[in-house]
């Protein structure tokens, strides 16, 4: 598993990770059932400490994305929360996101322009 991490980013190297894995799971490259790299291994690739792919694997499997077993190790294992929890949960950060938007002067209408946008390119991928 090749990831992109920016280490200039603001953005934590585990959740750069966690957001990496994610999105290879919705583009369809990673498919439930998959095993993924061990952290030693993936941590060596992507030059960064074994804790911080840890952390990242701890997060999926505590948003129900992935499941660890210390034996046979990780694997994409989509989450059996119901659709009403999923959908509770991405309101309240999706509500985040439209604010800061809004207090940066963005309109309702490039909001859904770049929301279709990227509904296109994940159908895309699959």
């Amino acid at each position: 598993m090749i990831l992109s991490l920016d280490f200039s980013s603001e953005t934590p190297i585990y959740l750069q990770i966690r957001n990496q894995v994610l999105l290879a799971i919705a583009g369809g490259k990673l498919k439930p059932g998959e095993k993924l790299p061990a952290i030693r291994t993936l941590a060596n690739e992507a030059g960064v400490n074994m804790m911080t792919v840890n952390k990242a694997y701890q997060l999926l499997k505590e948003e129900g994305i992935i499941s660890i077993d210390r034996r046979s190790g990780a694997f994409v294992s989509l989450s059996r929360d119901s659709k009403a929890d999923v959908l509770a949960r991405l309101s309240k950060e999706l509500e985040l996101i439209v604010s800061e938007a809004k207090v940066k002067g963005i309109s309702k209408a490039e909001m859904r322009e770049l929301f279709n946008r990227l509904l296109e390119g994940m159908e895309e991928e699959k």
